[in-house]
């Protein structure tokens, strides 16, 4: 699916044909002057898409977090992958050489989730510079694991300068996509060694996934994240995490420290999700960024520049 993903972000940067960029920070309206349609290319191509297929938005959420917690928003996640993306042809067509793979990442994440509510529902700075290493060794030490517990999570968000705060909101993006069965399976059939559930999980809600995942072997089975409402970016991953609901180990540890379950309760707001989702995302879209004569500008996303 990553692969599909790619395609999709390249065939938006070759309809800009991306110039070089000058700049500082990120900042609002960084390509106003460069490539004034950027944005709008971005937001065109990926709601055209996600009309088509409804669980772009989750993959594309989740794309930008992994890009931001490897090694920076800074595009490595796309090094190596297939070619032909129609994002970033569009822009590399339009506007060559201005438009960052880095920004057209967290612009597609923000366009695709905000599909369904036809308008953008957080704020992308941009001015992200392209990264020129890409190891996928450091995807495993970076990126929290489903398997962590709380102090494990608030470690790995405050590495990247994070909060617990903004650990709780993120989690929320939980509210779309899927798991595999293998990242949570141990809690349905061998949580403690001793071929037990985890107690921490809703005795029904265990039973019905063991409907879904047979067993520990099995890799492939997915199941909705958040199984009312799973392709729609709402706050009902709250609702079901204090139904002790939640998929994952690390969703259950949100409610094993106090800060951390007050906040939980906090978002069953869902004006005070939105509007801290937008905060959130957007301090996690700054980690590491490249900006000035950092990195560069990729003529293709897969691949540095020659």
């Amino acid at each position: 699916m990553k692969s599909r993903l790619i395609f999709l972000l390249i065939s938006i940067a070759l309809a800009y044909e991306v110039g070089v960029c000058h700049g500082g920070e990120l900042r609002k309206d960084f390509y106003k002057d460069t490539c004034p349609q950027a944005e709008d290319i971005v937001r065109s191509i990926i709601w055209q898409n996600v009309a088509n297929n409804a669980t772009l938005p989750a993959k594309f959420l989740r794309m930008h977090f992994h890009d931001c917690f490897v090694r920076g928003c800074d595009a490595s996640i796309l090094l190596d992958s297939t070619p032909n993306n129609t994002a970033e042809k569009a822009l590399e067509k339009t506007c060559p050489g201005v438009v960052s793979c880095a920004d057209i990442v967290a612009l597609a994440a923000r366009d695709s989730v905000s599909f369904q509510f036809k308008f953008p529902i957080w704020e992308v700075l941009s001015g992200r510079r392209d990264g020129l290493i890409s190891q996928a060794s450091e995807a495993l030490s970076n990126i929290p694991s489903p398997f962590f517990n709380f102090t494990l999570l608030k470690q790995s968000f405050a590495n990247k300068s994070l909060t617990v705060h903004d650990l709780v909101v993120l989690s929320g993006g939980h509210t779309i996509g899927v798991g595999h069965c293998n990242f949570f399976s141990n809690r349905l059939y061998n949580f403690m060694g001793k071929g037990d559930e985890d107690p921490s999980l809703n005795s029904t809600c265990a039973s019905f996934l063991k409907t879904q995942c047979r067993s520990l072997a099995d890799n492939t089975t997915t199941v909705p994240m958040d199984p009312l409402t799973p392709l729609s970016f709402d706050n009902n991953y709250f609702k079901i995490l204090v139904l002790n609901e939640g998929l994952f180990q690390s969703d259950a540890a949100l409610l094993t420290d106090k800060d951390s379950s007050n906040i939980v309760d906090e978002l069953l707001d869902p004006d005070n999700f939105f509007n801290e989702f937008a905060q959130s995302i957007m301090r996690m879209g700054s980690i590491g960024v490249l900006t000035g004569s950092a990195g560069e500008i990729r003529k293709n996303c897969r691949v540095v520049n020659s």
